[in-house]
């Protein structure tokens, strides 16, 4: 028997797998044991065998050679990196390199912690990441007003008697950034202690039937119905930021924000009624405890940041900000800004530092809109993209227009992915380089356990050797970093390991001397045990060793003041940057909704993005990869349940079978995200036999979310003819 943390999601379940006498993974289950799931396991987690033994999992490098990828040694594989990426560097600069960081990459430890490492190496400020096409909205809303990037505010779930969840199916995603395995089973039990759930959605999902009330909203209006919900608890003389008050500046300027948004006007827009509007406020605020939870259809969004910083906004006003049964602050084992540093002051997030080459697009955290990769290519001229380096990210089926970011992926001068597969994007890569499975190396969630429901540790040692000669992924990290550097694909990286191992024991105040038994260790294993140690609990890797289910922390606790991290050393609730963007907010109040169609994703139980489709148990049974329609809007557009319509947007156009359902409401169209694998050179098989179809080929470059970068991927203008009516026109 041996006990690890499913890595395919943000929840962090704990797997009990049974293994037979030649160590093969037989039988996979919930850990009944494990602190926090409790034994609860969804199908992803069930088929990580599958994953683990999949024949289309890359085991060994592929170089291109006349035009194929073909097998290569290790060694091979890095001397061609050498040869290509060295002499580019020296030309044309450290910024004509790119990186894109994928989504998977935060579920890896080695790429957590060393992928810093390589990007300081590199030097280049052309960074990209899945970031902004999901949750940037929200890291910039709570950098803003906390401080810190991670600094986002979780609903306490398990202790509310109240809560409202817009643009999130909880159900179906197990949670996003708001870690919290059996969501279903936390969910039940609020209603089972006299709780209430709302959910609003353009969409009657999973989570909002199993809801005591589900309201449809136009895509793209959230942040309309957030500010009326704000507006009528200051109108009504509701707000109360209660035993944080003291520690809360702006709350006068966020009232003045908001007034412009009479529920009628907001009702008109969003299409709940001004009833409705003034009701939800009400009920938000005198409920014993309520949060409010937005996530990727708030995001994903023109108004993403707004949304994103309104749901906090009433969660402060209404005196559920750090309050048990509110929305409240983890505390993190390893890793988490807001335990480090001086308490309850900090630095606060600056944005817009530099801005990218072609259209002037503003940085954030570091990194640029991944909706601006293809121009960055495109474009001739200094500090032009003319290598890409992808790191377990698929940006050529998930960025927006990826029809356009493929045809630019073609003109590069190198490409360098770190994946499994030959997917969307790596198809085009010079050289791919493969990482252990999830069962050969080991694991611990270093940025989830910083979104959690609840105070908890869980680590697991790999269980498998990988195969002959493949390092862990800290290793290939370090043999590029030291490319990157000049220092050759044949470096010492055992010495650069060291020195990396040493500047994090001094960030983190330890003395090395101190810690013998932390600095013994290598790779990501020293690494984590040295933030642990540096952490708020007093422990040690081999305190987490001893714990095979993990160790529990206790219940979240109010953390203000001192995780603020602002300059002020309050929570800032009306930043300048979002005050400055509220007006364009308010000119939507009065935008004709023409009745037009708009296109909305939709979440899967058995999808994780476009990662998980290559599995056989996890595609099997109906075509998943439909476009609901409203009966109204099939009978008024000529479509046919089963048949194909053909989908159109100003960035494209795709064909995709109806399926016609009164669970989405009229006027829009839902289409799953993470599909499209027909492409040529794609080598997954199972995938392509489940090809499904690339909804991004609908959305569009150009509409960003201003403040965050983030990409518009809800509420995306298109129009829909049966395929017929369409080929005739």
């Amino acid at each position: 028997m041996a006990y690890t943390t499913c890595p395919l999601c943000e929840a962090t379940c704990g797997l009990e797998l049974t293994l037979d006498e030649d160590g093969r993974v037989t039988r996979v289950k919930g850990d009944s044991e494990d602190v926090f799931s409790r034994g609860f396991i969804c199908p992803k987690g069930g088929s990580i065998t599958a994953l683990h033994e999949d024949p289309d999992r890359l085991r060994t490098p592929l170089v291109r050679r006349d035009g194929e990828l073909v097998e290569a040694t290790w060694d091979e594989a890095f001397a061609e990196i050498e040869r290509r990426l060295g002499p580019l560097l020296e030309q044309h600069g450290r910024n004509a390199v790119g990186v894109y960081l994928g989504n998977p990459s935060v579920h890896n430890l080695s790429f957590s912690l060393y992928s810093r490492v390589l990007l300081k190496a590199l030097g280049t400020r052309n960074i990209f990441s899945a970031s902004t096409v999901d949750q940037m909205p929200k890291q910039v809303a709570a950098g803003l007003m906390f401080g810190t990037f991670l600094s986002i505010p979780i609903p306490d779930i398990d202790r509310t008697s109240y809560m409202l969840i817009l643009g999130a199916n909880p159900l179906a995603s197990n949670g996003s950034l708001m870690t919290a395995p059996d969501y279903r089973g936390r969910m039940r039990a609020v209603r089972e202690r006299g709780g209430k759930v709302v959910v609003i959605d353009p969409r009657r999902s999973r989570t909002a039937e199993h809801a005591d009330e589900h309201h449809f909203i136009r895509p793209g209006t959230d942040a309309l119905f957030l500010a009326a919900i704000a507006r009528e608890i200051f109108e009504a003389g509701l707000a109360d930021a209660g035993a944080v008050a003291e520690h809360v500046e702006g709350v006068e300027d966020a009232r003045r924000l908001v007034a412009p948004f009479e529920p009628e006007r907001a009702a008109a827009a969003c299409g709940i009624a001004a009833e409705d509007i003034r009701r939800i406020a009400r009920e938000l605020a005198g409920a014993d405890s309520a949060c409010v939870y937005g996530r990727i259809g708030t995001c994903t969004q023109e108004f993403g940041t707004l949304a994103s910083w309104l749901v906090d906004v009433i969660n402060t006003i209404t005196g559920n900000l750090d309050r048990p049964g509110g929305v409240m602050f983890p505390k993190a084992a390893a890793g988490q800004p807001n335990t480090q540093g001086e308490p309850g002051r900090g630095r606060g997030t600056v944005l817009g530092r530099w801005t990218s080459r072609v259209r002037g697009l503003p940085e954030t955290f570091g990194e640029l809109p991944v909706a601006a990769l293809a121009e960055e290519i495109e474009t001739p001229g200094e500090d032009q993209v003319r290598a890409l380096i992808t790191v377990a990210g698929n940006p050529g089926l998930s960025s927006p227009n990826s029809e356009r970011l493929a045809a630019a992926l073609e003109g590069l001068d190198f490409m360098l992915s770190l994946d499994i597969y030959v997917n969307e994007t790596t198809r085009h890569a010079d050289v791919i380089l493969p990482g252990p499975s999830a069962f050969e190396h080991s694991h611990y969630d270093l940025a989830f356990y910083q979104l959690s429901v609840r105070n908890i540790a869980n680590y697991t040692p790999a269980l498998m050797e990988p195969p002959p000669g493949m390092p862990d992924d800290w290793e290939t990290m370090l043999r590029l970093t030291a490319i990157a550097t000049g220092q050759g694909a044949d470096a010492d990286i055992a010495a650069i390991d060291d020195f990396v191992a040493a500047e994090t024991a001094r960030r983190s105040g330890l003395d090395v001397a101190e810690h013998a038994g932390a600095m013994a260790r290598r790779g990501s294993d020293r690494m984590l045990d040295l933030l642990l140690r540096a952490g708020p609990y007093d422990l040690t890797l081999a305190d987490l060793e001893a714990a095979p289910h993990g160790i529990d922390l206790g219940p979240l606790e109010p953390r203000i003041p001192e995780m603020l991290r602002t300059s002020t050393g309050k929570v800032e609730l009306a930043p300048e940057p979002i005050a400055a963007d509220m007006p364009r907010l308010e000119a939507a109040l009065d935008r004709n909704v023409n009745g037009g169609m708009v296109l909305i994703g939709r979440r899967q139980l058995r999808s994780n993005n476009s990662w998980m489709h290559n599995i056989q148990p996890l595609v099997k049974g109906k075509e998943r990869c439909t476009a609901h329609v409203h009966p109204d809007d099939a009978a008024r557009l000529g479509l046919r349940d089963g048949e194909p319509a053909r989908v159109s947007s100003r960035a494209g156009a795709i064909e995709v079978p109806v399926e016609v359902t009164d669970a989405v409401m009229p006027g829009v169209v839902s289409i799953p995200h993470g599909w499209g694998h027909d492409m040529a050179g794609v080598r997954m098989e199972v995938a392509s036999a489940h090809a499904g179809t690339n909804s991004n080929v609908l959305s569009d470059e150009l509409l960003l979310d201003p403040l965050s970068g983030n990409a518009v991927l809800n509420g995306i203008p298109v129009e829909l003819a049966p395929v017929e009516a369409a080929i005739t026109a």
